[in-house]
């Protein structure tokens, strides 16, 4: 009778409905030391002394036994479980998704997995959502448009915060060039009654997005009417809050003939709005939106918006993030880092009709 070939199960319990196959089963099979088999299937440097014939026989047996590491006691080994928590508002809304995608693309390349929570503007989820990543055993944590409420005991990387924190990278937009490309592009067109429409409260751009379009305008001698600003009411993240917004601003009879919008989403909103009410956009209303979410070049009229780069801005975060942890040291921590916007003028924006 021919011999049957062993296995882990085999040279352990023989016949026994045991868990998972282990290093150690694996090492009893092939004869070999787990920390052999554990350097061939990490790729660790040792393992570079090892013949490609052993490694052969390795990798054959891990996928004969089906062998899984385990990755929670490597982690509690190595104290390290290349892991990173991102806490955003929501994933509903194109800025945070067009982040995230930034995140995910750095992380993955680096063999880096994330776990995602959403706060959804409450303060309860914005206290116990990153003790809840700790806990999870983390590396680090990226926080998008997300206020700090917590210590920063491990490295932590904040998009579009502002407030200097110690431990805490913040990398934002440039707001002062944004104001003067969204300002400077409706005044070239001759725009002078320019209505606006500000962020929510809990928005972390909001203050220093409509601080410096107030000063890009009046650089221009211009000044924004408080009776053509409105603000975002409600947490929504659909273009319902700009058409409502815009509805308000319609209904105070003030004529304008450009809105500059907090975003694009709410740019969107406010083109229904003003279409609703017999205005066409752009002859009648030039409306300029903020971020180039995908869907503004795709709206009809394509969205003329003030970029920005938020897929590079998930990207830096997460690498911002992964060179503090290969670091090792929250020693020299940068406070910022700033990047870029840029105008994209498509068909949403006109010169003011004589």
């Amino acid at each position: 009778m021919p011999r049957r070939s062993s296995s882990p199960k085999d040279k352990t319990e023989p016949g026994s409905g045991r868990g998972p196959v282990s290093l150690k089963d694996l090492g009893v099979h092939l004869g070999l030391s787990p920390t052999t088999i554990s350097w061939v299937l990490n790729d660790a440097p040792a393992a570079n002394s090892i013949p490609q014939e052993t490694k052969d026989r390795i990798f054959a047996a891990a996928r004969e036994f089906n062998y899984r590491p385990n990755y929670l006691a490597r982690s509690l080994r190595v104290q390290k479980t290349n892991t990173i928590g991102v806490i955003v508002p929501e994933l509903s809304d194109g800025y945070s998704a067009m982040v995230l995608n930034g995140v995910e693309s750095t992380l993955s390349r680096a063999e880096f997995f994330y776990l995602t929570a959403s706060h959804l503007h409450r303060e309860d989820l914005l206290e116990k959502l990153p003790r809840v990543l700790i806990e999870r055993q983390v590396d680090g944590i990226i926080a998008v448009d997300t206020p700090i409420r917590f210590n920063p005991t491990l490295p932590v990387v904040n998009v579009s915060g502002h407030d200097m924190i110690e431990g805490v990278t913040n990398v934002v937009l440039n707001h002062q060039h944004a104001a003067e490309l969204g300002i400077g592009h409706l005044y070239n067109l001759g725009h002078r009654r320019i209505a606006a429409i500000k962020g929510q409260e809990f928005s972390s751009d909001t203050k220093v997005r409509w601080d410096t379009i107030n000063q890009a305008a009046a650089r221009r001698g211009i000044s924004l009417d408080p009776l053509l600003t409105v603000q975002l009411q409600g947490d929504s993240p659909t273009p319902e809050v700009g058409y409502s917004a815009t509805k308000t601003l319609l209904a105070t009879g003030e004529k304008f003939t450009a809105l500059f919008a907090f975003n694009d989403v709410s740019a969107i909103g406010a083109i229904r709005a003003l279409e609703e009410m017999g205005l066409r956009v752009p002859e009648d209303v030039s409306v300029l939106g903020f971020d180039d979410i995908y869907a503004a070049a795709f709206h009809n009229p394509a969205l003329t918006t003030i970029r920005q780069p938020l897929f590079e801005m998930g990207s830096i975060a997460a690498k911002t993030l992964l060179d503090r942890l290969s670091d090792g040291s929250n020693g020299d921590v940068p406070q910022e880092v700033s990047v870029e916007p840029t105008i994209v003028v498509r068909h949403s924006t006109a010169r003011v009709s004589q």
